[in-house]
């Protein structure tokens, strides 16, 4: 049982403070704790770049970074995230400063009607990192040696559903942004 909350009248009432810091900014929210992150994200603070999509974590629409690992925020509820630093699609870059993984999709063409292209992005980014740092996906062969290979790309990024069918341009952006930052 979470702490503070109790059985009877007031308990559909209740709030709860969360702090966590979100795109580089310190945030103090008092929260039903029935809330969602992806909600908190969207509704509370209005960074509506997450998107709700299936809300059951299988489009990958709502996905962030929390403390650099990628989660779909509709599966999380925000009073899990005290302390946590989260960073959505609008702290990733802006139009003057794009991401260098935000580039890669435009100039791939790795979004279409864009719905879905926010976590895919934050997606790309985290599981670039979990490459980086030699973890092993579904079909990595030898766990001594991670390549990324077309394949190994496809495993990742298979959390995120993209209904435009833009995926061999999604894996051309992300190919292009770990070549150039080897």
């Amino acid at each position: 049982m979470i702490a503070g909350l109790q059985a009877g009248a007031g308990a559909q009432n209740a709030a709860f403070k969360v702090s966590f810091t979100v795109n580089g900014i310190a945030q103090t929210l008092e929260l039903d704790p029935r809330i969602t992150l992806l909600d908190a994200l969207r509704d509370v603070l209005g960074l509506t770049g997450s998107k709700k999509g299936c809300d059951q974590g299988q489009c990958g629409a709502c996905t962030v970074l929390v403390g650099g690992r990628r989660i779909n925020t509709c599966l999380s509820l925000a009073i899990m995230h005290e302390g946590d630093e989260i960073t959505t699609i609008e702290g990733l870059g802006c139009l003057e400063a794009l991401h260098p993984m935000q580039a890669a999709f435009v100039e791939h063409d790795g979004l279409q009607c864009g719905f879905c292209t926010p976590g895919q992005i934050c997606s790309a980014v985290g599981a670039l990192e979990e490459f980086r740092r030699g973890v092993p996906s579904h079909v990595t062969k030898r766990l001594d040696q991670v390549e990324l290979t077309d394949e190994e790309i496809r495993e990742r990024m298979s959390g995120n559903i993209c209904r435009c069918a833009a995926y061999p341009n999604i894996v051309a952006a992300i190919r292009e942004v770990m070549e150039t930052q080897r």
